[in-house]
């Protein structure tokens, strides 16, 4: 792409609006913004798209997001799935409710019905709309928890998941087939509506959805004894949460619910927070004031489009608020629904908990507890969404748990994404069922340590922006993959997974055997004493991401092994 060329099309073409050519004139003395906003089209990912908002074909604005939809339009029209519609949802960020509008516009252009949210809504509330509403796919405007300046694109298939093979590719392939916009359709939306192609959908599923959150609790008699004592601290951190996450804890019966009041209304500026992501430690600084002042059992946060969850709880001895990581929150959810649910006689045959390859392995133990089949699936919840359907056309396991490292898990198949609503209603009814043992969720977690192991892990991350940083980031996967260390952190390695090759090779024997999961950019480092590691480029920013997981003998002792693991792949990658 001649960027320069491009560059001043977009300053002198009538077709983009005043206020971007005018955006794009202020910068025509430097050099490098043209250059980054211009040397290459914003990539449609697997997922779909997710940049800086702005002008550039680099950028998310509302003619990348319109060229984007028209190959997702074509394909759809392939697939005949033009009156089965596409239901569309959007976040709190900036420029979200005009996205969706230039979505759903676009497809009504091309025949294609839609169904877009009135306001702003939870992502899983969106995975739930596409199969409430039987439509062919799904679109959510969210840049998750990425920085303020940022916004996305996700595109849901039919199941409810995020696309996956062989729709991901194919929806790719015609999204590159745009190359011009003048083969991008859009229509006025009052003539949309008077064709009955667009319509606007709201509280009718906000009802639907929450009534299937409600059927996941397992004892909603014990919430009731325990809901007037347990103290839960709420932020949705300025995203779609507020309202689903307080309607639910009401429904169920929890009383004492405090909600960051600087931190409740939507807005896209985020502006307590520099990076609205509750894995962020700085994100919670107005969670755990408010915590301290009413005495809070459980303080939780979630993402702007709230499918991740944080959490922190009390230890009583310290009397101290500490921090769960995404595994921790997710082991104490899963063991709690198979202890609970074995001992009710509810779990059904051939129960299954799905994890990804970077998940604790604290789930296998759990999982050999309990008789449950343990599957690994590679990083990204759309793996763990396309299972369910898999084990619904083989009729071979049924779904009780999945989880990711990253704050996102879900329980029940009515989604087929990571729910934070449903995680903070399950993690509530937990912490009101050890709260009437007189425990915290911490003592919990401290048990669970005891009883299946200290496992603990970390997660450490570079990023590399622009031309200069993509290509850093390929010559450090491709000096790892091309030199396997021997040792990491003081622990012999034992095998390696290249998925991007699709192989397993072990270090003792030499011998090679299948991953046994698709081809993804992506290796993995088993070591001894139960450690391994992983090293893959982020799908969603400039960054490369190392994860690392050891089990100790106590938690002093899990960090210490973890931190030299940390300081060893980091350093030697």
């Amino acid at each position: 792409m001649d960027y320069k060329k491009t560059y001043t099309q977009w300053c002198t073409d009538p077709y983009f609006h005043e206020e971007t050519r005018a955006e794009l004139k202020a910068i025509a003395s430097d050099e490098a913004e043209i250059e980054d906003r211009f040397y290459r089209q914003l990539e449609f990912g697997t997922g779909g798209l997710r940049g800086v908002i702005g002008a550039g074909t680099n950028r998310m604005n509302i003619y990348t997001v319109r060229q984007a939809t028209q190959g997702l339009a074509n394909y759809i029209v392939s697939q005949h799935g033009q009156d089965r519609g596409v239901a569309i949802a959007y976040d709190s960020r900036r420029m979200s409710p005009e996205f969706a509008e230039e979505a759903a516009l676009c497809l009504n252009a091309n025949g294609i019905k839609t169904y877009r949210f009135e306001s702003l809504r939870p992502t899983p509330e969106l995975s739930f709309a596409v199969r409430e509403l039987g439509c062919i796919a799904g679109i959510v405007i969210t840049a998750s928890h990425n920085p303020r300046e940022y916004n996305g694109y996700k595109v849901y298939w039919e199941d409810g998941a995020q696309i996956t093979p062989p729709h991901d590719k194919n929806i790719l392939a015609e999204v590159a087939g745009v190359t011009e916009f003048s083969q991008v359709r859009t229509m006025d939306k009052e003539e949309a509506r008077t064709q009955g192609l667009y319509e606007t959908i709201g509280s009718s599923i906000d009802d639907r959805y929450m009534e299937q959150l409600k059927k996941q609790s397992i004892h909603p008699e014990l919430i009731q004894k325990a809901a007037g004592d347990i103290k839960i601290v709420y932020t949705p951190l300025h995203g779609t949460g507020n309202l689903p996450v307080r309607r639910v804890l009401k429904e169920l019966g929890f009383a004492q619910v405090y909600v960051v009041k600087e931190q409740e209304l939507p807005d896209g500026a985020f502006p307590t927070v520099a990076y609205p992501n509750p894995e962020d430690e700085k994100a919670w600084t107005l969670a755990l004031k408010l915590a301290e002042e009413v005495g809070a059992d459980i303080v939780l946060a979630t993402d702007p489009d709230a499918d991740r969850l944080g959490v922190y709880a009390k230890d009583t001895k310290t009397g101290e608020y500490v921090s769960f990581t995404g595994n921790m929150s997710g082991m104490l959810i899963a063991e709690y629904i198979l202890r609970e649910r074995a001992a009710a006689g509810t779990l059904p045959e051939r129960p299954a908990l799905i994890e990804t390859i970077v998940t604790t392995d604290m789930a296998k133990a759990i999982a050999a507890d309990y008789g449950v089949a343990l599957i690994e699936v590679l990083t990204g919840f759309k793996y763990i969404g396309e299972q369910i359907k898999l084990f619904e056309q083989h009729n071979s396991y049924q779904y009780v748990f999945g989880l990711e490292e990253s704050y996102g898990c879900l329980a029940g198949t009515y989604a087929r994404d990571k729910d934070a609503c449903v995680a903070v209603m399950m993690l509530c009814e937990a912490a009101a069922y050890y709260k009437l043992q007189h425990k915290t969720l911490w003592d919990a977690m401290l048990e669970m340590y005891e009883k299946y192991g200290y496992y603990k892990e970390g997660l450490a991350t570079l990023t590399l922006k622009g031309i200069d940083g993509a290509k850093q980031i390929q010559d450090r996967m491709s000096r790892a993959r091309s030199c396997p260390p021997q040792a990491l952190g003081g622990l012999q390695v034992l095998a390696v997974r290249d998925y991007k090759e699709g192989i397993r090779r072990d270090l003792r024997s030499g011998r090679t055997e299948p991953s046994g999961l698709p081809a993804s950019n992506v290796l993995y480092y088993e070591l001894e004493d139960n450690a391994w590691c992983c090293i893959r480029p982020s799908g969603t920013e400039p960054k490369i991401k190392y994860y690392f997981g050891v089990k100790g003998k106590s938690l002093e002792d899990a960090a210490q092994k973890l931190e030299a693991l940390k300081q060893d792949l980091t350093h030697s990658a």
